[in-house]
């Protein structure tokens, strides 16, 4: 297996994918769209890999970190998740915002993904926290009739108030991981007050 790629990048597109030369072969690589302007022709690269292999294809996926790639492979793992799929999550969520969507509970979050639905989302929730190291978390909101988490009770309040998405994400993201629903809440506000 190709566990990573050191060369010099020959050329990239906007739809992720990059030829990277090592040694006189050019080896194509599909990479995050986040990850495309950190390539740039003719710089020297270095890529962790993941060779995913098929009846009819073998396909190189390159990531700027170990982090990333190890994602990857978490993601894959999951039921119904190809490596297209997977790729584009990462486009959208490096690692550490994945593993916060996963924290908060946020399906909403997981959605933002093209392709990604409730289920598929609700799906992840729960598989995906035991495989990314998360398995101190409580995992009664993704149960349907479980007792929702502060945090979780926290985003559904937030939205009811008529917060955007976004803006529920940046304030959970900055409260504490843990605490009573009420102080979570009043903490929050205080920060959407600031950003009004």
């Amino acid at each position: 297996m190709i566990g990573s790629v050191r060369g010099t990048v020959l050329e990239r597109n906007a739809a992720g994918e990059v030829l990277v030369e090592v040694g006189g072969v050019g080896y194509r690589v599909l990479v995050p769209v986040s990850a495309v302007p950190l390539l740039a022709p003719g710089a020297p690269s270095f890529l962790f890999t993941h060779l995913h292999v098929r009846d009819d294809a073998m396909v190189l996926f390159g990531f700027p970190t170990r982090d990333e790639r190890d994602t990857f492979e978490s993601l894959i793992a999951v039921t119904g998740i190809g490596p297209k799929l997977a790729l584009a999550m990462l486009s959208v969520h490096p690692p550490h915002a994945l593993r916060r969507a996963l924290a908060d509970d946020d399906l909403d979050a997981l959605c933002l993904v093209p392709g990604v639905g409730k289920r598929t989302a609700q799906r992840m929730l729960v598989e995906l926290k035991a495989r990314l190291g998360m398995p101190d978390l409580d995992l009664a909101a993704a149960v349907p009739g479980g007792a929702a988490s502060p945090r979780a009770e926290v985003r559904e309040a937030l939205t009811g108030l008529g917060y955007q998405p976004d803006e529920v994400r940046d304030a959970l993201a900055q409260l504490p991981t843990d605490g009573a629903v009420e102080q979570l809440l009043r903490e929050a506000l205080k920060l959407l007050s600031v950003r009004a």
